[in-house]
């Protein structure tokens, strides 16, 4: 087992981004850990802006901190809203970074995305394939600004020694997911599609894309795992990857999903919409080296996730279960 690098115990934890899937993750494996969790005000802290942020920081005077706060989306999103996508993601991570150095955060851990990596990067893909090529088109936006605070990471770790880390997660899935129709993720977005056609019951769903490009998926709590992992047994600053350690194809991952909904009309595959990137498999023998590997399944994970969809109708903001 590797050494033990840094004590979660007695210290104050700030998981930036805790009300979404990411950090609500981070906070319920942190229940675990002898630490205190610490919460910017909901509504009160708006971390684009610098002067809310450091009054916070100043305040609260955290001593760890996860970095999980992001504007996220699907292909859609990212394709439509790219300003959005930049300016926040940057504004957000730079405004924390800089002020947990100002405020003394012992350690800082950052959450990018594998969508940093070249659109045709070599599979599986090391952490050393950053910036050897183009980026997909359609979330490069996202990608920009995710290997900005990578590097924003780098560079205070160089100039000022300040222990800061930075991880890289595959796809994820899980409670707390966005669901909303327009913006969600591949999972969330063929849960609702399979949940809604089986309530209709319609004859098929219809999926974007060709059903070929392939994927790898990582349930939000074995994420969250690794990234107490990382906070507690690594300090370095290269990267990491964090990941399942295998993919499959869209059409796979439709039809599994059907299953698990138990929708049982034909998927029609629209080859007029993007696939994005053809492949993205993580290389995670740089976790595998700290000892840790994922425990959760991607059936049971679905199974999991669309239980957690239909018992929280209020923040689904959908209908989930067919009108009387």
């Amino acid at each position: 087992m590797p050494e033990q690098l840094y004590d979660l115990g007695g210290k104050r934890v700030w998981v930036a981004g805790d009300r979404g899937m990411v950090g609500s993750a981070i906070v319920r494996r942190l229940a675990s850990e002898p630490c205190q969790i610490v919460r910017a005000p909901r509504g009160e802290v708006d971390l684009t802006r610098q002067d809310q942020t450091e009054a916070w920081m100043a305040s609260a005077r955290p001593q760890a901190v996860f970095l999980a706060a992001a504007k996220v989306g699907g292909i859609h999103a990212n394709d439509t809203h790219p300003a959005e996508f930049l300016y926040q993601n940057m504004m957000i991570e730079a405004n924390i970074i800089h002020a947990a150095r100002r405020f003394g955060v012992e350690k800082l851990l950052f959450l990018g995305s594998s969508c940093i990596y070249p659109r045709m990067a070599t599979q599986p893909i090391t952490e050393d394939a950053l910036l050897t090529g183009p980026l997909e088109p359609t979330n490069q936006w996202y990608a920009v600004a995710k290997i900005a605070g990578i590097k924003l990471c780098q560079a205070y770790r160089r100039q000022y020694g300040s222990d800061y880390i930075s991880a890289m997660p595959t796809n994820l899935y899980g409670p707390g997911d966005n669901f909303d129709p327009v913006g969600s993720h591949v999972v969330p977005a063929l849960l609702l599609k399979a949940h809604k056609a089986k309530l209709d019951r319609a004859r098929y769903i219809d999926v974007w894309g060709s059903g070929r490009p392939l994927r790898e998926f990582l349930h939000v709590d074995d994420l969250a795992d690794g990234v107490v992992r990382l906070m507690t047994h690594y300090s370095g600053e290269d990267f990491v990857n964090v990941g399942a350690g295998y993919d499959l194809t869209i059409m796979e991952l439709a039809e599994l999903v059907c299953e698990v909904v138990g929708f049982s009309g034909a998927i029609r595959y629209d080859s007029s919409k993007p696939d994005g990137t053809p492949r993205k498999l993580l290389d995670v023998s740089r976790m595998r080296a700290l000892g840790w590997a994922p425990k959760i399944d991607l059936r049971t994970g679905l199974k999991q996730t669309y239980e957690w969809f239909l018992e929280h109708p209020n923040e689904i903001r959908i209908p989930v279960h067919a009108a009387s």
